[in-house]
Order: C-alpha cells, then structure tokens, then sequence
C-alpha cells in the first residue's frame, strides 16, 4: 500500500507492507532515526512520537494507521528559537546517559506538559512511568521535566 505521512513538516511517501510499524516506516522510510525501537511491545516508551498531537507507542501502531496523518519525532522537537525547553532541561539536568530513551521521554512529556502545563510533581512521576530508563535513577529526569515545565508556563 502507498502511504504518504508528514513527518516534521514534510511529506514522507513509500510502499509499505500491510504488517509495516509505524517506527520502521519512521526509521526505514523517513530515515529517521531519533525513534528508538526498545522492546518492540510497547512497554518503554523508546519509540514514543506524536501523531496528531498525541503521543503514542510507533511500534504498536501500523504504519497505514498514520496515512494522511501529522507525525513528530524527536528530530522535530526543536524551533527556530533553538532547543526545545525540555531538551534544554534534560541537557541542564544531566537527566541523561546512553541517551538511547531519550526521546521518547521528550517526546512523551512534552504532549503531557502541553495537556497539563501545571503538573505538581506527583502527577511528573506518573506521567513518567509509562518510559523506561535502564541507566539512571530517573532524579535528573524529574528535576528537567520540573525545571521544563516552570520554562514552558513562562516562569
């Protein structure tokens, strides 16, 4: 089947198998490969983007399901103003190390973030859980999406 997909701001076209993951069209296709492909289950959140707006696991989705659909990755999470707050924070807080979940955090709080710009901390850590971190002790990430947060409400 052939689909076309604006990934970022530009179209992206190709045939794709029925069976095709959104992520593999993202990485494969599109040639993007900010979209991490963790456990392929949907379970850490390494391959969260933004389809229309919300964030959603691509390797449960079908690549077909986003035809004719916007989609944002990581690599369109920065403006023309420079780094997006949360990168800016993530950056600040040394809320990182492989980096390999990296973006789909990003990506995942900047849609809770924009639903919910006054989050307390609790409701930070539950958004939180639904990705995954094998190297840190999720402090740094808490303290950048806190830190995110007070920026984005223009503090």
């Amino acid at each position: 089947m052939r689909i076309t997909v604006e990934i970022n701001g530009q179209a992206y076209e190709g045939d794709v198998e029925p069976r095709t993951l959104l992520s593999d069209f993202i990485r494969h296709t599109a040639g993007l490969t900010g979209t991490k492909v963790g456990c392929e289950q949907g379970v850490c959140g390494a391959c969260t983007v933004l389809l229309d707006d919300a964030a959603v696991r691509s390797c449960l989705m079908l690549a077909v399901q986003a035809n004719g659909r916007v989609l944002r990755t990581v690599e369109g999470l920065s403006g023309e103003g420079g780094l997006h707050p949360l990168q800016r924070a993530f950056h600040d807080a040394h809320a990182l190390q492989c980096g390999f979940c990296t973006p789909g955090f990003l990506m995942s709080m900047e849609a809770f973030l924009r639903e919910h710009p006054g989050a307390d901390e609790g409701e930070l850590r539950e958004a939180l859980a639904g990705n995954l971190c094998r190297c840190t002790g999720y402090l740094g990430i808490i303290e950048a999406v806190e830190r995110a947060a007070h920026e984005m409400r223009g503090g």
